[in-house]
């Protein structure tokens, strides 16, 4: 949701399959060819860290402040609820703004937050309603951030058929970061509390913000208003998607993944201290597990030189993502807690990087923002809603049955989008051949 190295010497050819000689390694970081991928990569990686030192020590001073695993959905809500009310109109605006100007204003106010919650923290100020009106900012900003990011992307690699490999690189960038911030904020927390680690964070942003001043992209047009209006191009962005039934099924399969699935990562905490009665660092080792699952994902994505059979992956790795959660609510040991959040990490990243490279490759460019603004909307605007009612059911059940009922119901939305894609398969071909994505013959 969401953020490189040398690229090989010799260009590829227009085929997706490298040519014969290309390294492995080459080919799994080929993105990193393009200039201001690197730069945007490189930045990405300071920030990254910071952002997750900042997520776990968020949950960990609201569970302090509270000890109620409600709390910890109320927050996770007052950040997400802006992307399910702002993400499908800021879709539309941004085909009309400047989306690297728009980028960085958006990374200076998400500094400005950090440093506002440090300050807070640091001086034992801070209260749960400052907590909520905090991450209820930072949401707002966010339904902004996203869609710019993500429609930024295209633009960063020379080569379409790079993208796929980018954006599986921006994930497992994000896993690594998972893997490393936590476990510094784990320390941290343990010896300093939590206020080091927002203003760690509110620092790393001046490594995005200078790599979004060193981008270097065409001229973008000025404001082209259209006919219909904001809320015109709004319906026919809405309409686009729900016609086009493969964007439609990925949209309703991460909806489904967002109500049911994503508030494990939320209700960490609570499994951390009440179920397996451990403390700040055995969080980092369950955030920390998660990552090392999701670095794995993400560098098998990376290594795919094709969009061919995503189609088929993405709905089967939904389903062993349900299976990978229900599993994590059943453990009361720290280990297989560890291993089953590490393969719901892997099958999520699978899901998640698998869905987004194909919508993607299938959307027109002139749609390609407000897709987005849909796509973050089924990614984070469902989220709030699935972590209050997480974490209702664990204030009254207790978490771990909270946790396995999303579990089982990931896994049934899996095995119906599996049922549905298999009907558009060739639709899903036939796109990708027409844009010379697949090996063979282009069709139309």
């Amino acid at each position: 949701m969401p953020s490189d190295h040398p690229s090989s010497s010799a260009p590829e050819t227009p085929e997706t399959v490298p040519p014969v000689g290309q390294d492995d390694a080459t080919s799994l970081f080929r993105a990193l060819g393009s200039r201001n991928y690197r730069l945007f990569f490189a930045g990405q990686a300071v920030s990254l860290t910071g952002f997750w030192m900042q997520k776990v020590a968020t949950g960990w001073l609201v569970y302090r402040l509270t000890r109620s695993p409600l709390a910890l959905g109320v927050v996770d809500f007052a950040g997400s609820i802006p992307l399910l009310l702002l993400t499908p109109f800021t879709g539309a605006l941004l085909e009309r703004w400047n989306l690297k100007n728009t980028f960085f204003l958006c990374q200076a106010l998400c500094c400005f937050q950090s440093l506002a919650l440090a300050a807070l923290t640091l001086t034992g100020l801070v209260s749960y309603a400052q907590l909520v009106v905090l991450n209820l900012f930072l949401g707002v900003v966010n339904a902004f951030e996203m869609p710019t990011r993500h429609s930024l992307v295209p633009q960063l690699v020379d080569q379409k058929e790079d993208l796929g490999n980018a954006l599986a690189l921006n994930s497992s960038l994000f896993n690594v970061a998972r893997l490393v911030g936590p476990s510094v904020a784990g320390f941290a927390i343990a010896r300093m509390g939590e206020g080091p680690c927002f203003l760690a964070n509110a620092l790393t942003y001046s490594a995005t913000l200078m790599a979004i001043l060193a981008l270097r992209l065409p001229p973008q047009e000025g404001p082209s208003p259209s006919a219909h209006g904001t809320l015109g191009d709004l319906r026919e962005g809405w309409r686009y998607s729900m016609e086009n039934v493969p964007i439609r099924l990925l949209l309703l399969l991460l909806s489904a993944l967002s109500w049911f699935a994503f508030s494990y990562l939320v209700m960490l905490p609570a499994v951390a201290r009440d179920v397996l009665g451990g403390d700040s660092q055995t969080l980092g080792f369950l955030t920390a597990a998660t990552g090392i699952g999701g670095i794995t994902g993400s560098l098998l994505m990376a290594r795919r030189r094709s969009p061919q059979g995503l189609d088929r992956l993405v709905p089967r790795a939904a389903t062993a993502f349900g299976a990978a959660i229900a599993a994590f609510a059943l453990s009361r040991h720290l280990i297989l807690s560890m291993v089953s959040v590490g393969f719901a990490g892997f099958f999520m990243v699978l899901s998640l990087v698998g869905a987004n490279t194909l919508l993607q490759l299938l959307v027109d460019d002139d749609k390609r923002s407000r897709v987005m603004g849909l796509y973050i909307l089924a990614v984070m605007g469902m989220a709030p809603f699935g972590s209050l009612f997480t974490g209702a059911l664990g204030k009254v059940w207790g978490t771990p049955e909270a946790l396995f009922l999303g579990g089982l119901a990931t896994v049934a939305s899996g095995l119906g989008a599996i049922r549905a894609m298999k009907k558009q398969e060739e639709t899903v071909r036939n796109r990708l051949a027409a844009q010379g994505l697949l090996e063979g013959k282009r069709e139309g």
